[in-house]
């Protein structure tokens, strides 16, 4: 059964991602934490681009930064980054910052939090190797250390945190943990909810400019059926520019593969 599952993934990722190459795909059950099926390199860290949106939410609200889904708002002001269209540049909350991936509002928190609070959270929660120092020379650690920069982390790392997260594991509270879950995107799926976040990066070069061709798309999260949940992992790296976001990409295909791969899983 287990060689049908990764021969039948590696089908789906030949046929879905294209251009993209499978870095890792990884599912595991959160009750067991078997893993059902392992694809790639899933033990080496980079960037977690904005699926650490996951684990600042559950950081700030633990804190008392966040209060709910709605609160509190946080207004756009000139300089903050833009990039994103209409939804980075108006008032934003907690759902909509993680909704729509809204960098200034993350650049806000952790400002607020700084680099030992957020060194000391991600110590405790196992992510990654928890460095927020930013790029070497610039200082800029709370604006982009989680951006294709100091922090990062491995698939399996990814995996081992949201497993916490789903089964209310993590060293903080459970309100925290619930408002947390609360506000990551919802997908229904083939009779599945799944609960999942994007991420995409670009790596850096020696003179700090961007390779565009090899950007990293990520898609992290859990899927529940009735009693069961699964965890996801999915991370690819493209050989070209594309037209959207890495991540986007990664998601569309995840989703579209979903039902079948879903169905390769089911119990006996």
């Amino acid at each position: 059964m287990r060689a049908f599952i990764l021969a039948f993934a590696l089908t789906l990722t030949t046929a879905s991602q294209g251009q993209a190459k499978n870095v890792c795909t990884l599912l595991l059950d959160a009750a067991s934490d078997e893993i059902l099926l392992e694809e790639g390199d899933c033990t080496s860290r980079v960037t977690p681009a904005s699926t650490f949106k996951i684990p600042l939410a559950v950081m700030a609200y633990d804190a008392g930064l966040l209060k709910d889904a709605s609160t509190p708002v946080m207004a756009f002001r000139t300089g903050d980054p833009d990039w994103g269209g209409a939804n980075w540049t108006r008032d934003t909350g907690p759902a909509s910052w993680m909704r729509f991936s809204v960098l200034w509002y993350s650049q806000r928190i952790t400002a607020r939090m700084g680099a030992k609070t957020l060194t000391r959270y991600a110590q405790a929660f196992g992510y990654g190797n928890a460095d927020f120092s930013g790029d070497t020379g610039y200082n800029n650690g709370l604006e982009r250390a989680w951006i294709a920069s100091s922090l990062k982390i491995s698939p399996h790392e990814q995996a081992a945190f949201l497993r916490a997260l789903a089964l209310d594991a993590l060293p903080v509270t459970s309100q925290a943990m619930k408002l947390t879950r609360n506000i990551v995107a919802r997908e229904q799926v083939a009779g599945w909810t799944i609960h999942g976040k994007t991420g995409a990066a670009y790596p850096r070069r020696a003179d700090r400019s961007f390779e565009y061709a090899r950007g990293w798309g990520w898609y992290v999260g859990w899927a529940t059926k009735g009693n069961r949940t699964l965890v996801f992992v999915k991370l690819t790296q493209a050989s070209q520019r594309t037209t959207g976001s890495p991540g986007n990409l990664t998601r569309e295909a995840f989703l579209r593969d979903w039902p079948a791969l879903a169905k390769s899983l089911a119990r006996p």
